[in-house]
């Protein structure tokens, strides 16, 4: 055996727990369904670089790791849908298509290249009906999940996803989707990020045509306020119940987001 020799397996375990430590670095991002559609949550901080975006009609992108290797991604995937949009027909653009896609290319970067991207993505598409709905989770080796109503990905994704399912139930109004969202992205004891540093979108099934949509400025300080009502009015009964005696994080493009 030649002196350095590494196996394909050893190789491989190496590229996989390198993808992973990177992407763990970032800040987790939420995707799940609600009553007319899928909603999109992420802590970010920058106006300029995006973890959610349109890829085409009635499809979202949603991505954690290193931000221009996921960047080229989502890219990749518009041009995708453009032209298979031009081509065919507008309907024929689907992501299960584009997870399939996305699949081969990071399968093969994954195999071939000394360095994994250190990316996690979701491909989203709205359907008539919450039956119709597709969430698709890719992972840096091109392996694909098919979710069913949340996904959780970056980060401390485990206990995310854990506190997510803590609130999810199929039906939530976006007030309710977005206060799940947050406080499964909040740490127990933690802040929770405000308006300005949280990129927030849907797939709203109810709209024409283009069916994403950006959720900022007075809109989503309208929706976390109605959030944060809602909170409070659960908890008022239980502190009514009470004994009268009982006392009263940046991306940047060479960082991982």
């Amino acid at each position: 055996m030649p002196f350095g020799y590494v196996s394909p397996e050893q190789q491989m375990r190496d590229k996989a727990d390198y993808a992973r430590k990177g992407i763990a670095r970032g800040r987790s991002v939420v995707v799940l369904q609600y009553e007319d559609g899928i909603l999109f949550v992420a802590p970010n901080p920058s106006r300029a670089l995006h973890k959610i975006s349109e890829i085409y009609d009635k499809i979202g992108f949603a991505a954690v790791g290193r931000y221009n290797e996921f960047e080229a991604l989502r890219l990749g995937g518009i041009r995708y849908a453009d032209i298979n949009g031009y081509n065919y027909d507008r309907d024929d653009v689907t992501a299960r298509g584009l997870a399939n896609l996305y699949a081969q290319n990071l399968g093969q970067i994954f195999t071939e290249s000394p360095k994994p991207f250190e990316v996690e993505i979701v491909v989203a598409e709205v359907g008539d009906s919450s039956e119709e709905d597709h969430i698709y989770r890719l992972t840096f080796d091109g392996s694909v999940f098919d979710e069913t109503g949340l996904v959780a990905m970056g980060g401390q994704a485990e206990a995310v996803a854990g506190r997510l399912k803590e609130r999810y139930r199929e039906g939530l109004s976006l007030t309710e989707a977005l206060e799940a969202a947050l406080y499964a992205l909040t740490e127990p004891g933690g802040e929770r990020s405000p308006a300005g540093q949280l990129e927030v979108a849907v797939l709203d099934r109810n709209r024409p045509h283009r069916k994403f949509l950006r959720l900022a400025g007075p809109r989503l300080e309208r929706l976390l306020a109605e959030g944060s009502g809602a909170a409070a009015e659960t908890a008022t009964p239980e502190a009514a119940d009470a004994p009268a005696t009982a006392p009263e994080g940046d991306i940047d493009t060479g960082s991982n987001g």
